[in-house]
C-alpha cells in the first residue's frame, strides 16, 4: 500500500512540475515579447500650432471642441499615459493620425471653403449620430462625451444659427 501511495504522490510531483514548468514558459513567450515591443517607435510629436490657420469660433465652441475633439482632430493631441504602453500606443497614434487626416481644426483654414462646409456636414451628422468622440475614446475620457447642449450649440454654430449655450 506504501509503494502504491508513494507511485501517485511522485506521479502528482510530476505532474504539478510539468505544469509550472509550462506555466513559465508561457510567461516567458508572453512577458518577453511585450517588453520588447515597448522599444518600437511611436510618433507622439505634435506639429506646431499656426494661429493663422487655425479654427476660429466663439470660446464656448472651442471650449466644446478641445474638451472632446482635439486630441484627435488637432495639432494640440494631449497623450495620455496609455499611449506610451505598447500595443495600445499603436493604436492611439493611429487614431490620432487618421482623425488629423480626416479633420485638423489646427488646420481649419488651410482647407477651402467647399470642403469646410462638407466638414461641417460631417461633423453634424457624426455627432448627430454619437459616432464622434468614438466611444472606446469616451470610455476613457468621459468628460469628452457631449451632452445634449453642447451638440446643439455646435450644429447651431456649424449652420451660422445662434451660438450662445443657454445654461440651467
Amino acid at each position: 500500500m506504501s509503494i502504491l501511495l508513494n507511485l501517485v504522490l511522485i506521479k502528482l510531483k510530476l505532474k504539478r512540475e510539468r505544469e509550472l514548468k509550462k506555466s513559465k514558459l508561457i510567461l516567458v513567450y508572453i512577458l518577453i515579447p511585450l517588453l520588447l515591443i515597448q522599444f518600437v517607435p511611436v510618433d507622439r510629436e505634435n506639429p506646431p500650432v499656426d494661429e493663422s490657420i487655425t479654427l476660429t469660433a466663439p470660446p464656448e465652441i472651442i471650449a466644446i471642441l478641445k474638451n472632446s475633439c482635439y486630441d484627435c482632430h488637432s495639432n494640440e493631441t494631449e497623450w495620455p499615459f496609455y499611449s506610451y504602453i505598447a500595443p495600445v500606443s499603436w493604436l492611439v497614434e493611429r487614431d490620432v493620425e487618421f482623425g488629423r487626416d480626416d479633420l485638423n481644426f489646427s488646420e481649419w483654414n488651410k482647407m477651402t471653403e467647399n470642403d469646410r462646409e462638407h466638414a461641417k456636414e460631417e461633423i453634424i451628422e457624426e455627432i448627430s449620430r454619437d459616432t464622434m468622440p468614438m466611444p472606446i475614446y469616451i470610455v476613457t475620457h468621459p468628460s469628452a462625451s457631449l451632452s445634449v447642449e453642447n451638440k446643439l450649440a455646435l450644429k447651431n454654430w456649424l449652420t451660422g444659427r445662434e451660438t450662445k449655450m443657454h445654461t440651467h
